[in-house]
């Protein structure tokens, strides 16, 4: 395939060619190869993107809701009339199968336009308390600062509930994955948003994305990332006083309970783990076992983790592709060398590379671990699931609770009643019930260092909105 060159950001509703003559190359993660390149953005692009997202704010938080909503609705036609185009890019840069990266990557935030769209015309807008008229109103320019896991999903996200809400943004996608950010720029612009109101400026996140996160005309940033970055992009917003939204890692548990149905929860655990080779924040990554049942679960795990076939992306019959990149690849393979190292008992998989040739490949991997190793703490960011025995209850929540992390989780039971009890005793921001499916309308965040604020849905759009109370004079009494 050749390589497809992108020469501009977008700034002002216009395709700005850049300024410096530095390229970012986008690395097919299946065959090793340059699929395309983008510009290295600068400081001072940045700072007109941000300029010219603050010259469009008035005008476009001013506009009738049912205006900006039209606006979303025309952003998720064109999604969904360039969906296989949108697939094969985010399969080529992330890794994920084909088939997945269309109804996941490209499904989801093609459904979440849409939805945020409805949003924002049944949202109440203004509501009398006491002398007191609340109402809700943009909180202006947003910075978006995106990741490149789930990259049109982080991005759809930030923007859309950001642009319903009435703020204008300025997006620096990953630097790792920008090609779907560029093809949904392309849509935004088909789609007639005002100048300004939309920008998009590629590059590091050392020079664009501290501009984004320290410029005062900057409002908001809201961050998707790692807790170190996170932690940066935090401290640096602080000195202007700007509201930050965090996106950040995780550690989730999976917690089996005794009376589990075994099988489905082995399985299912092993689904929610090895989603997009494991690289999702919100990843179960810990199995909490009874320690009686370890032996049942090892052969479990065996048999299930052996359906997952590893190969390149645009292969019909992977259900796992490669790591994102090299960078990451090696990372993760370390973890698992410092676990065998610790002790780990392998269970499936290893350090081995699981196929030769080109690719970022490496094997689903489950170990069997103890609650204080270097992997039951630290995220992997990778296929690879530990396994943990406890002896009961309160033991199985003290190690689910017992890492900085609070993002997602789950339990297991052989009745949703008894996995509840459980499920309220874990400090984490969702909680999947016997396997319950990802809810789109339903608060997406965490505790502890996993973040603050929420996305998806009405809860997200809310991120994205001021309070201001208008106070009246009580009428005299008659």
């Amino acid at each position: 395939m050749t390589t497809t060159t992108y020469p501009s950001h977008y700034i002002n509703g216009q395709w700005i060619a850049a300024v410096s003559a530095h390229t970012l190359p986008v690395v097919d993660s299946s065959t090793e190869e340059v699929m395309a390149t983008v510009p290295a953005g600068t400081a001072e692009e940045a700072e007109r993107a941000v300029l010219a997202a603050r010259a469009a704010f008035d005008a476009w938080s001013a506009l009738p809701v049912e205006t900006r909503a039209g606006f979303l609705d025309k952003v998720a036609a064109g999604l969904k009339a360039r969906t296989d185009e949108m697939a094969l890019a985010i399969a080529r840069e992330v890794g994920m199968p084909l088939k997945m990266a269309r109804a996941v990557q490209v499904g989801g935030p093609t459904w979440h336009w849409a939805n945020f769209a409805k949003i924002a015309r049944s949202f109440e807008w203004e509501k009398k308390v006491g002398n007191s008229l609340v109402v809700r109103e943009a909180i202006g320019v947003v910075g978006c600062i995106t990741p490149w896991n789930f990259p049109l999903s982080q991005i759809t996200l930030k923007i859309a509930p950001a642009l319903a809400a009435g703020c204008t943004v300025v997006l620096k996608p990953s630097e790792i994955a920008p090609v779907n950010a560029m093809i949904l720029a392309e849509i935004i612009h088909e789609a007639g948003l005002p100048p300004g109101v939309f920008n998009l400026v590629n590059g590091l996140g050392p020079v664009v994305g501290e501009v984004l996160a320290t410029h005062p005309e900057v409002d908001m940033v809201s961050f998707t990332g790692s807790t170190g970055a996170g932690k940066r992009v935090s401290a640096l917003a602080s000195q202007s006083v700007k509201r930050v939204a965090l996106e950040l890692g995780g550690k989730s548990a999976s917690v089996i309970l005794d009376d589990a149905d075994l099988e489905a929860a082995v399985k299912g655990t092993i689904s929610a783990c090895m989603l997009n080779s494991g690289q999702t924040c919100s990843a179960h990554t810990r199995m909490l076992v009874p320690q009686k049942r370890y032996d049942e679960v090892k052969a479990l795990a065996q048999t299930a983790i052996a359906k997952f076939n590893i190969g390149p992306s645009l292969s019909e019959t992977s259900r796992l592709g490669p790591l994102v990149s090299a960078v990451q690849r090696d990372r993760v393979l370390g973890f698992i060398r410092t676990g065998i190292e610790e002790g780990a008992e392998v269970i499936a998989g290893g350090a081995e590379p699981p196929v030769q040739g080109k690719g970022y490949f490496v094997q689903p991997t489950i170990l069997g671990i103890k609650p204080g190793d270097t992997l039951a703490q630290e995220e992997i960011f990778g296929p690879v699931l530990v396994v943990i025995p406890y002896k009961d209850e309160d033991e199985a929540v003290a190690i689910a609770n017992s890492t900085i992390y609070g993002l997602g989780g789950g339990v297991w039971s052989g009745s949703d009643e008894h996995a509840m009890q459980v499920a309220r005793r874990l400090r984490t921001g969702q909680v999947d019930i016997n396997g319950g499916p990802f809810n789109g309308n339903a608060p997406f965040g965490g505790y502890k260092q996993s973040g603050n604020g929420r996305e998806n849905g009405v809860y997200g759009f809310e991120e994205f909105l001021e309070f201001k109370s208008l106070q009246f004079k009580p009428a005299a009494a008659a």
